[in-house]
């Protein structure tokens, strides 16, 4: 059984999530499944309605119960949405054991090894655990040790001439 792919979409520049977002677009037109899960984006794609009017194919989740982005919120709050995140993570893995979906996306999960609320290992243990599955990862900041766990890394950097 060969292994699914993993992408990381990562750096400063626009664009990461709506990258991933066409690569569930695409996976979805294949007639695969699509597993997104939000973290540290607010009310993120929430209410998107396309997005809902993608599903069952295109299935998004949000654990999170702020709809501010993370680094605006009072340090308990922070504390309490870890918790959230937490369980995101959780479910993740959850996702990729039992393989319910073709494509998993995990938007902004770079951004949770960076503010130290996932450990390298974390993600790494997470990806491993995944058999058929692809996973894109995407945040702004690139770490060598998840790099190395990637079959393509692209990098989207905002350059102004």
């Amino acid at each position: 059984m060969a292994k699914g792919l993993v992408y990381i979409y990562s750096g400063d520049g626009r664009g990461k999530s709506p990258a991933a977002i066409g690569r569930a677009v695409q996976a979805a037109m294949e007639g695969k499944s699509v597993v997104i899960i939000q973290f540290l984006k607010g009310k993120g794609l929430g209410d998107s309605e396309f997005l809902k009017r993608m599903e069952p194919e295109i299935k998004l989740f949000r654990f999170e119960k702020s709809d501010e982005n993370f680094e605006e919120l009072p340090e308990d709050k922070k504390q309490e949405e870890i918790i959230n995140i937490k369980n995101g993570i959780s479910f993740a893995k959850k996702v990729l054991a039992t393989g319910e979906c073709d494509l998993l996306i995990l938007d902004e999960v770079l951004g949770l090894v960076e503010r130290e609320i996932l450990s390298v290992e974390d993600v790494k243990m997470m990806i491993e655990c995944r058999e058929e599955t692809s996973v894109i990862l995407t945040g702004v900041k690139l770490d060598e040790d998840i790099c190395a766990l990637a079959d393509e890394v692209s990098k989207i950097e905002t350059v102004k001439y």
